[in-house]
């Protein structure tokens, strides 16, 4: 038996208790304690804030979206999800310039009573920070209102289709999560305007900011190896959002669950990611110490198999949750299911099963996916075509550059962002 450095007291919110009073005790073995939340350094973090800012993947990879979107084995659920998710979306959009609906009771601190609806709702986990602009999407800033706080909210996603990853009823579990999760933002908004406050809904599609670093501030979490948040209650299967609000409400401090350690010693996803796209060992990136992930290889997987997420199911904390997890390795000093068929083993259609050890071989021109922003994206389509001979001489060859400048001019001003152009594209029955 190792000896346990420090046990994390978890409020049991899925055990039964409607108010989330049975909370479970988490044990961590001293030899994975680091720290809270993961080490950073805020000037670093700050230095890359004002001169290289984050931004959207729906703007930064519109040609890989857009491409993929078109040639998935999941067009056709993709495109249902869109045109379903939209309402959704564009009341989120407009979320943060409705008024209070009731005056707020001075000096009196909301966190229990937006918990509590929250998680009669159908939240799994909810936590409270303060909004770190930092993180803001270089496109979003002028949306983002100035409210102060952050409600941080977690929706899980069914656990018996995850096991299925990766498979179109897998994916498809996920998009109807997307949708259910966005309607209960918008419902727990008009909550916090019925106690005097604003609340803005930071959609799950239409994120304005990272928002991993706000759930591991608020104490819901630590990143692992895959690049998701880990949380005591479903590991990384779930989905995340933020609604900003300028409610009283109490802040959650980071937590040392011990899963940076487990992450470096587990190194299942490592292992089983089809693609080769996760790194085994944490780097500093943009003044933090993180887990990384080789894009350019997870994406076209992701493109082919059902949007992929095996990092996720074969993930022990995703499948046994962390307080089993911490137990089991105290106990054994290994790490629960790893080497197992029942954890490790996916099926990836048409190319077979793959148990522990056993990876799916790719040719190099799988990886050449489309890349870049919409500008990008138009200038490629442009270059493909001369390259191809396909832009005749004379008048028809005028044109097609005339094309060319008109889908320039729509990517520029459009503001880039793939989401809206795959909705104008379903409007006009593209």
């Amino acid at each position: 038996m190792l000896k346990i450095g420090h046990t994390v007291t978890v409020p049991g919110r899925l055990k039964g208790s409607k108010d989330g009073s049975e909370p479970d005790f988490i044990p961590v073995p001293e030899e994975l304690e680091t720290g809270p939340g993961h080490r950073q350094d805020p000037d670093t973090v700050n230095y890359y804030t004002r001169n290289y800012p984050l931004e959207s993947e729906n703007i930064l990879n519109y040609s890989w979206a857009s491409w993929m979107l078109k040639t998935s084995d999941m067009k056709d659920a993709f495109e249902e999800h869109l045109r379903l998710e939209k309402p959704i979306v564009l009341a989120a959009r407009a979320s943060g310039d409705i008024a209070p609906t009731s005056t707020p009771v001075a000096e009196r601190d909301v966190t229990e009573e937006i918990t509590r609806k929250a998680l009669d709702l159908g939240f799994g986990m909810v936590g409270f920070t303060a909004y770190d602009n930092r993180y803001t999407f270089k496109s979003k800033r002028g949306w983002v209102k100035p409210y102060p706080n952050t409600v941080c909210l977690a929706i899980e996603q069914p656990y018996e289709k995850t096991q299925m990853i990766p498979s179109e009823a897998a994916e498809t579990a996920v998009l109807a999560t997307y949708r259910r999760g966005g309607e209960l933002c918008l419902e727990l908004a008009d909550y916090i305007r019925g106690l005097g406050y604003h609340a803005q809904v930071h959609s799950f599609a239409d994120a304005a900011s990272a928002v991993i670093p706000m759930f591991v501030a608020a104490g819901l979490g630590q990143q692992g190896a895959m690049g998701y948040l880990l949380s005591p209650h479903f590991g990384s299967r779930h989905r995340l959002t933020l609604i900003t609000t300028d409610a009283p409400v109490t802040h959650g401090q980071p937590v040392d669950y011990g899963i940076n350690a487990l992450c470096s010693i587990c190194q299942v996803c490592v292992n089983r990611c089809p693609g080769r796209a996760l790194m085994r060992d944490k780097v500093w990136w943009r003044g933090v110490e993180k887990f990384k992930i080789v894009a350019k290889r997870c994406r076209p997987v992701m493109a082919a198999y059902a949007s992929c997420a095996v990092c996720m199911k074969v993930c022990p904390v995703q499948r046994y949750g962390l307080k089993t997890v911490m137990e089991h390795y105290a106990a054994t000093g290994q790490v629960l299911g790893k080497g197992t068929h029942e954890l490790e083993g996916y099926e990836l259609e048409g190319l077979g099963y793959f148990g522990p050890g056993e990876l799916p071989r790719f040719d190099a021109d799988f990886f050449h996916n489309p890349e870049g922003t919409a500008e990008a994206f138009v200038l490629e389509e442009l270059k493909a075509r001369i390259q191809s001979g396909l832009v005749p001489e004379g008048a028809e060859g005028d044109k097609v550059f005339q094309e060319f400048r008109a889908k320039m001019e729509e990517a520029v001003m459009g503001g880039g962002d793939v989401m809206e152009a795959e909705w104008y594209a379903l409007e006009a029955g593209e």
